[in-house]
């Protein structure tokens, strides 16, 4: 069994992010939706090992809507989780599509009330292995409250609760970082997991049309310079007559801060290669991996 800082060796493998769009009201029309979409990305001209669904694909965005679409999960890290006897309706769904299509599935995110705990809500990202199992989980640790002048105000936190765990997973062919939206802005974050193995951070996210334009890009090469990984964003596809405006751009760059594929601004599927070459050459030619001095600054990572 892999340790924490004992990963699987990283192997060439191929990632389909979903941009979906058509998300409304009604949750099961957005849950069959989704389903064709990820049928659709394992059918597609490179036959993904893992694909990736958006931030928030169940629901509309917004913290009016998170108590009314939030679902119950119970996950517990370590866990068998008991998927037949879930009540969650997305991890139902996002179960059956993994193990239909045999491919491992990152079910963006969702939000999911703890009834464990005084009904707290959380925005709450899944992972399902090629069989169908749940086996990790992350909630949204960093929440979106900003107030841009004359932009947007919006406040997760008004109906949100914070995660308190950073994440990760192992395949067969890479360990794989999660976070989802805001926690790109959190550089700590990153480095911490870097540091722990991940070869990938992928982040399902819903940038605005503020935001977006400015560091959708920026963060997601500069998370991936700093810590020489690949790094991937998935967005919702735009929507003007939603009440929240993604920005769009699903997005995978590679440890030398090169785009290797981005979407535009409608429903789209993109596919992207993942090279252990790439990661290697560059950990090799500027090895910061080697040359940090903890003696001058702390590791953020082993505290």
């Amino acid at each position: 069994m892999q340790t924490l800082f004992s990963p699987p060796p990283l192997k060439a493998f191929s990632l389909a992010l979903i941009q979906l769009g058509k998300i409304g009201s009604n949750k099961q029309d957005n849950l069959l939706h989704a389903r064709e979409l990820i049928l659709q990305a394992a059918q597609g001209q490179k036959s993904p090992d893992l694909i990736v669904l958006p931030e928030c694909f169940n629901s509309p965005y917004g913290h009016t809507h998170f108590p009314v679409y939030a679902e119950k999960i119970g996950f517990v890290p370590g866990k068998v989780y008991d998927v037949a006897k879930s009540s969650s309706e997305s991890v139902q769904m996002l179960s059956a599509a993994a193990k239909e299509v045999k491919k491992w599935l990152i079910g963006g995110s969702i939000p999911e009330r703890d009834v464990e705990n005084d009904n707290k809500l959380y925005n709450t990202c899944t992972v399902y292995n090629p069989d169908g199992e749940l086996v990790a989980m992350h909630r949204k640790v960093h929440l979106f409250d900003i107030d841009i002048p004359g932009k947007i105000k919006f406040k997760e936190s008004e109906t949100l609760t914070g995660g308190s765990m950073l994440n990760s997973f192992d395949t067969a062919f890479a360990r794989i970082g999660l976070g989802i939206c805001y926690d790109i802005r959190f550089p700590e974050m990153a480095m911490v997991a870097a540091r722990q193995g991940c070869h990938i951070l992928i982040y399902p996210g819903a940038f605005n049309l503020t935001t977006g334009p400015l560091h959708w890009e920026l963060l997601q090469r500069s998370r991936a310079v700093d810590n020489q990984v690949f790094v991937s964003m998935c967005s919702p596809a735009r929507d003007m007559n939603a009440g929240y405006h993604a920005w769009g751009h699903s997005m995978v760059v590679d440890p030398m801060g090169r785009v290797l594929s981005q979407a535009a601004e409608g429903e789209q599927i993109i596919y992207a290669e993942i090279d252990p070459e790439v990661l290697k050459d560059t950990r090799d030619g500027i090895p910061v991996t080697v040359q940090r001095r903890f003696d001058v600054y702390v590791d953020v990572s082993r505290n």
